[in-house]
C-alpha cells in the first residue's frame, strides 16, 4: 500500500514537472512572438486614441472598454480558431486574407488623409459609404465599430506573425501561446491607451490640488501641511503640463495611427506579393533601404528601418489612393444595388 502510494505521488510530482515545463515553454513562446509582433502592437496602440476624441470625459474609459472587449473576441473567438484551422486546413489560405486586410488598412488610413487634405469630398465619401452601409447609428456606436474594424486587421497580423513564430510545435502548444499573445497584448495596448485618454484628467485633479502629500496619505486635515506646500507646486505645474499638452499629444497620435495603418498595410500587401513570386518591389525597396543605411554606417539599422517603413508606406497610400473611388463608385452601388433587391424580394414574400 505505502510503496504504491510512493508510487502514485511520483507519478503526480513527474505530471507537475511536465505540466511546469510545458508553462515556461508557453511563456518563452509567447514572448518570442510578442517582440515578434511589437512593430504591430505599438500601430495598433497608436491608431486606437483618435477613435475616443471628441467625446465627453465620462464615456472615454467606456468606448476603449467596448473596443477592448472586441478586440479580445476578434483575437480568443474569432481569430484564434481560424488560425489553427487555417494553419492545419488551409495554410495558403493565410497570406490572401492577410493582404485583404492589409488592403483594407491602405484604404482606411488613405480615406484619413484624403479627409484631411480635401475635407468638403471626404465627407459626401464618408455620407456615400455610410448611406450604403448602415442605418441610423449612434456616433458613438459608429466609432466603436470602426475601432474594433480596424483591430480585426491589426490582430489579425499579430496573430498571424504569434503563429509563424511556433510552426512546428504541437496544436496544444500553438493555441496556449496565441491565447496567452492575444490576452498579453489586449491587456498592454488597451492598458495604455486608457492611461493616454485619462491623462488629462489627472492633470486636472493634479493642478487643482494644493494638498498632494495629505491626498496620498488620505488625511483629512482642512488645512495644508509643510509638505504639502512644497510639494503643491511641483505636483500643479505638472498637472498644468500635461492638460496643455494632452490636446498636441492626441493630435500626434492620430497622425501616427493614420500613418501606421497605411505602412502596416503596404508592408503587408508587398510581403504578400513576394510570396507569389512578384518579389521586385520588395527588392527594390530593400537595396534602397540598404544603400541608405550603407550611406550612414553609424545609424545604419534605424536608417534602413526608416526608408523601408516610407517606402511601404508610400505604398501604402497610393493603393488606398487608387481604392477609395472604386469603393466609392463600384462597391457602394453594387451594396445599395444588392440591398434594394433584398428589400424588393422581402416585400414580395409579404
Amino acid at each position: 500500500m505505502s510503496i504504491g502510494l510512493i508510487a502514485l505521488l511520483d507519478d503526480i510530482a513527474g505530471l507537475a514537472k511536465v505540466a511546469a515545463a510545458s508553462l515556461d515553454d508557453v511563456t518563452a513562446q509567447a514572448a518570442k512572438a510578442g517582440a515578434k509582433a511589437a512593430g504591430v502592437v505599438i500601430d495598433d496602440a497608436a491608431v486606437t486614441p483618435r477613435y475616443v476624441v471628441g467625446f465627453s470625459a465620462s464615456r472615454e474609459l467606456p468606448i476603449v472598454g467596448k473596443i477592448a472587449a472586441g478586440s479580445l473576441k476578434n483575437k480568443l473567438i474569432f481569430l484564434l480558431p481560424a488560425a489553427l484551422l487555417l494553419s492545419f486546413f488551409a495554410p495558403w489560405a493565410i497570406t490572401p486574407m492577410l493582404m485583404l486586410g492589409g488592403a483594407y488598412l491602405c484604404y482606411e488610413g488613405s480615406e484619413k488623409v484624403f479627409e484631411a487634405l480635401f475635407p468638403r469630398g471626404a465627407h459626401q465619401h464618408e455620407a456615400a459609404v455610410g448611406e450604403a452601409l448602415q442605418n441610423a447609428q449612434s456616433f458613438e456606436d459608429e466609432k466603436v465599430r470602426s475601432a474594433i474594424q480596424t483591430d480585426f486587421i491589426l490582430s489579425a497580423e499579430i496573430m498571424a506573425i504569434t503563429l509563424a513564430t511556433v510552426p512546428e510545435t504541437s496544436f496544444w502548444m500553438q493555441a496556449m501561446v496565441l491565447a496567452v499573445v492575444g490576452i498579453g497584448i489586449t491587456a498592454l495596448v488597451y492598458g495604455g491607451v486608457a492611461l493616454i485618454v485619462k491623462a488629462d484628467d489627472a492633470g486636472l485633479a493634479l493642478a487643482a490640488n494644493d494638498r498632494p502629500v495629505s491626498t496620498l496619505l488620505r488625511r483629512g486635515d482642512a488645512r495644508p501641511t509643510t509638505g504639502d506646500r512644497a510639494l503643491a507646486p511641483v505636483t500643479q505645474g505638472f498637472g498644468r503640463g500635461l492638460v496643455h499638452a494632452m490636446p498636441g499629444l492626441l493630435r500626434i497620435l492620430g497622425i501616427v495611427g493614420t500613418a501606421a495603418m497605411i505602412w502596416v498595410g503596404g508592408g503587408i500587401i508587398i510581403h504578400g506579393m513576394e510570396g507569389y513570386g512578384l518579389a521586385s518591389l520588395g527588392h527594390v525597396i530593400h537595396e534602397v533601404a540598404a544603400a541608405a543605411a550603407h550611406a550612414v554606417p553609424a545609424l545604419g539599422g534605424a536608417i534602413e528601418w526608416i526608408v523601408s517603413a516610407a517606402a511601404a508606406g508610400l505604398f501604402g497610400l497610393v493603393l488606398g489612393a487608387v481604392l477609395i473611388p472604386l469603393i466609392h463608385y463600384i462597391a457602394v452601388p453594387l451594396l445599395r444595388a444588392l440591398r434594394g433587391t433584398g428589400r424588393k424580394s422581402e416585400k414580395h414574400t409579404a
